[in-house]
């Protein structure tokens, strides 16, 4: 089956976190504190906060979260969408702030980023 846009765009992604040092994993494989800084791919939120593409983790605590968009799309109106995700960390997991401060908007590429504690 041929890959979707946003498939291709994850492929984007997942290599470029992978060459700046991060390890990308499905929820099934991941295990927060097997490097400094885990990326988990598809991951559950909270009810009615749906599935964010990416949760990333810096020793062992949730930071922020990573929404991919296919290629060509206008990243500006994403935040919304990665601004629910921030909010919707189940609560009986580690963070380091809540709401998770760092929330990325990505096509693989071009990359958005909102930083939540300026």
């Amino acid at each position: 089956m041929p890959l979707t846009p946003e498939d291709k765009a994850r492929e984007i992604i997942d290599s470029l976190l992978e060459k700046s040092g991060w390890h990308v994993c499905n929820l099934n494989d991941a295990n927060i504190h097997a490097h400094r800084g885990v990326v988990i791919r598809n991951f559950p939120l909270k009810s009615g906060h749906g599935f964010a593409d990416y949760i990333f983790y810096v020793d062992g605590k949730a930071a922020g979260v990573i929404e991919a968009k296919k290629a060509g799309e206008t990243l500006t109106g994403v935040e919304i969408q990665s601004d629910k995700y921030k909010h919707g960390l189940p609560d009986d997991l580690p963070a380091w702030y809540r709401p998770l401060p760092f929330c990325y908007q990505s096509t693989g590429v071009e990359t958005r980023f909102t930083n939540g504690l300026d």
